[in-house]
C-alpha cells in the first residue's frame, strides 16, 4: 500500500539477479516486476500474454531464505508489484543456461519431449519446471503426473496439448554441474534483511491485523 501521495524520502528497491544485487530507485508502488523487467531493465526473456495473471507466460521464480535456505516460488510476474521482490532473488528465463550455453536439465527435457510449438508460452513453462525442479529434483525425489499437473497448473499453452510439457516434467534429472549455489545468494539476501532502508513509500503487512492497523494509519492510502 502506498500511504502517501508526495513521499519525502524514498527506498530503493534492491534484489537478488545474476550473482549481484539490483538496486532501483524511483520505482513507483504500482509498477508490475513485469514492466520492471521489460521496460525498466530490458529483459525481455520474460514476454507478456494475458497481463492478467491467466496465462502465465510471465511466469519467474523468486525465492527468500527460510531457516538458512531458498524456498522457490513461480510467480506471474504481470500482476505481482515490482516492489514486493525487495530483499528476495530473482531468476528468469535468461539465466537458466551456462555461460557455455549448457541448457538446464528443464530447458533440455522441453527440447528431447518436443514440449515447444510457438514458442511464446515456452519461457513461462520452463520457469514453473525450474521451481518444481528446486522443490522436487534437485531434493532428490522425482516428479510425477500429478506433481507435474500440479506445478504447471498456471501456465496455458495453445499449441502441444501439454502431453509433452507433462512428459518433459516427469523426465527431470538431477545435474549436480547445474546445481544452485544457494550460500551466497542465502548470504546476500540475509545482510539485505540486515540493513536499515532509510525513508520508503511502501507498506507490506504480512498479516491481516497489521494490514488492518496500516489501513487505519493511513485511511488515503492506495491498496
Amino acid at each position: 500500500m502506498n500511504p502517501t501521495l508526495h513521499p519525502v524520502t524514498e527506498a530503493p528497491l534492491r534484489f537478488w539477479h545474476r550473482d549481484a544485487v539490483v538496486e532501483r530507485h524511483h520505482v513507483p508502488p504500482d509498477r508490475t516486476l513485469l514492466d520492471l523487467l521489460r521496460e525498466d531493465l530490458r529483459l525481455t526473456a520474460t514476454k507478456e500474454g494475458c497481463a492478467a495473471g491467466d496465462c502465465g507466460a510471465c511466469t519467474v521464480v523468486v525465492a527468500e531464505t527460510v531457516n538458512g535456505l531458498l524456498q522457490y516460488r513461480a510467480v506471474n510476474s504481470c500482476i505481482k508489484p515490482a516492489q514486493s521482490i525487495d530483499g528476495l532473488a530473482l531468476w528468469t528465463a535468461a539465466d537458466l543456461a551456462r555461460p557455455d550455453g549448457t541448457l538446464h536439465p528443464v530447458q533440455q527435457a522441453m527440447v528431447e519431449c518436443h514440449g515447444s510449438q510457438c514458442g511464446f508460452c515456452t519461457p513461462g513453462f520452463v520457469m514453473s519446471l525450474f521451481a518444481l525442479y528446486q522443490h522436487t529434483v534437485a531434493q532428490g525425489q522425482t516428479v510425477d503426473s500429478h506433481r507435474a499437473h500440479e506445478a504447471l497448473s498456471g501456465n496455458l499453452c495453445r499449441c502441444t496439448g501439454y502431453r509433452p510439457i507433462v512428459q518433459a516434467a516427469c523426465s527431470l534429472q538431477a545435474d549436480a554441474a547445474q546445481a544452485v549455489d544457494e550460500q551466497p545468494i542465502v548470504a546476500a539476501l540475509q545482510q539485505l534483511a540486515a540493513t536499515e532502508k532509510t525513508g520508503s513509500n511502501y507498506l507490506r503487512p504480512s498479516t491481516l491485523s497489521a494490514l488492518l492497523q496500516a489501513r487505519a494509519q493511513h485511511p488515503q492510502a492506495q491498496l
